[in-house]
């Protein structure tokens, strides 16, 4: 029903009254906090904060159908303050990972080892040999600085670094097949993240894709019937993140390296997940890299924030020859990685040629065994109770954690679950509370069976008193 006239003049005149209450931008500019905040942050943002926060205001107070209240200058005043703050907040936040998927697309991936943290923090705030021969005083190649340490990791004889391993894969198949052949299995055409698809690439970096086989059957003799005179690559896909399972039937890496080499063209093997260790006494099943190289793969390429657990980056690794066709292509400059890329991978390199591998945060929670995480809940599950309100209940249930960001994706890891219920709020009203907490460290976590779950898997240890606060505030 709409207002009488009368009562709609009356409304119409309390609104005009409260917008002309509202003070100017200069006078709120004058105030004193502000005056204070334009110093330090400068007048501009601060401006622009309050242009920002009367125009809110307006806005609700003309939707406010006369029952909104516009603040007092100190009520505008700490507005202000608060939007310039909200204004310079970094939009890249930490947060807790307690979904116990160890390589959280979403949440950044492998997270760093500390000695990668201190070296990027050395490269990043001073000058570096990056491109500097030390030995010579002339100019360098950056390579060399992972070059060594990924060949002998690989067991490759040379090796560079790209940006990703999408980059990686459109480099070598741009180099060592423009406009001519590559022989795939269709059962491989698989795709990746985002939706990227390994055709799609292929069709980018103009080289042209020769299918063989069916989705779930190809055999050496599809490869073999292929092969023409245009023919430059066999390209073997390794399907990180789907399996095909029943009647299958695919070539051995080393079928194909003998055909390879019985027909002078070269294997190239994309791993995609790039993993440097055996993992099998983890229950892990994951082809080695270092394998492929053995078996006879000229080249090979994969990733280096997934199971490696380095920072974003794709490895081309093989024969020296054709890594250094690779390296020589125009494209290669547009797709190699800055110095705080080189800085973390190196230093993670260095953990595995140590044999160090629980000081690499992804290889450590994909190793810790079931029975530490199931210690560690308990001990956090009796902090939980003892400040708990009378209306939630938590127990401690066993739970698969999985290794994630398109790895192993039938492959679980054994582990204990934190379950929480509530009475005052449901799983998705404390997941979110824990989301978007009013101050602190957001956490992550899941909602199985109407309850909220936490796997201390993917929290580190010195997390856990942050989660127990967390956890104390969103159930309040």
């Amino acid at each position: 029903m709409n207002p009488a006239p009368d009562s709609a003049a009356r409304i119409e005149k309390d609104l005009s009254a409260r917008l002309r209450e509202l003070p100017s931008v200069d006078l709120l500019l004058g105030q004193p906090q502000l005056v204070e905040l334009a110093r330090t942050v400068g007048h501009k943002l601060v401006a622009d904060a309050v242009r920002t926060v009367l125009e809110d205001v307006r806005a609700q107070l003309k939707s406010g159908a006369g029952n909104a209240v516009a603040p007092n200058l100190a009520g505008l005043e700490a507005l202000v303050a608060s939007q310039v703050e909200s204004t310079l907040a970094p939009s890249l936040r930490r947060v807790i990972n307690a979904t116990g998927v160890i390589l959280h697309t979403n949440l950044g991936r492998a997270p760093l080892s500390a000695e990668s943290a201190v070296q990027i923090a050395e490269t990043a705030t001073r000058y570096s040999n990056l491109e500097y021969d030390l030995a010579s005083g002339e100019r360098g190649k950056r390579d060399v600085h992972t070059q060594r340490l990924l060949a002998d990791v690989v067991g490759a004889e040379s090796a560079i670094v790209v940006n990703n391993n999408a980059a990686a894969v459109f480099l070598v198949l741009n180099t060592l097949a423009k406009g001519a052949e590559v022989i795939v299995s269709r059962g491989e055409l698989i795709e990746i993240g985002d939706g990227f698809r390994i055709p799609d690439i292929m069709a980018e970096s103009g080289a042209v894709l020769r299918e063989v086989g069916t989705t779930n059957r190809t055999r050496t003799r599809d490869y073999e019937r292929a092969i023409n005179e245009r023919t430059r690559l066999l390209l073997r896909v390794h399907p990180s993140n789907f399996r095909i399972t029943g009647f299958t039937e695919r070539p051995s890496l080393d079928e194909l390296v003998a055909l390879g080499q019985r027909r002078d063209i070269p294997v190239f093997e994309d791993l995609g997940s790039g993993c440097l260790a055996d993992l099998a006494s983890s229950g892990v099943a994951e082809p080695v890299a270092r394998a492929s190289c053995d078996a006879g793969a000229a080249i090979v390429s994969f990733s280096g924030d997934k199971l490696l657990g380095g920072p974003q980056a794709g490895i081309i690794a093989g024969r020296r020859e054709i890594v250094e066709r690779v390296r020589r292509n125009p494209l290669f400059r547009a797709l190699r990685v800055d110095k705080l890329t080189i800085a973390a991978l190196e230093a993670t390199l260095r953990g595995y040629r140590r044999g160090a591998l629980d000081e690499i945060p992804a290889l450590r929670m994909i190793r810790m065994p079931a029975t530490e995480i199931d210690s560690r809940a308990v001990h956090l599950a009796g902090h939980l109770r003892s400040i708990l309100p009378s209306d939630s209940a938590i127990e401690i249930c066993p739970g698969s954690s999985v290794i994630g960001g398109g790895s192993t994706p039938d492959q679980q890891l054994p582990t204990h679950l934190i379950a929480i219920t509530s009475r005052r709020y449901s799983a998705a009203e404390l997941e979110e509370r824990l989301r978007r907490p009013a101050s602190g460290i957001p956490v992550i976590a899941r909602i199985e069976e109407d309850r909220l779950v936490l796997d201390l898997r993917t929290v580190a240890a010195d997390e856990e008193p942050i989660l127990l606060a967390a956890l104390a505030s969103a159930l309040a």
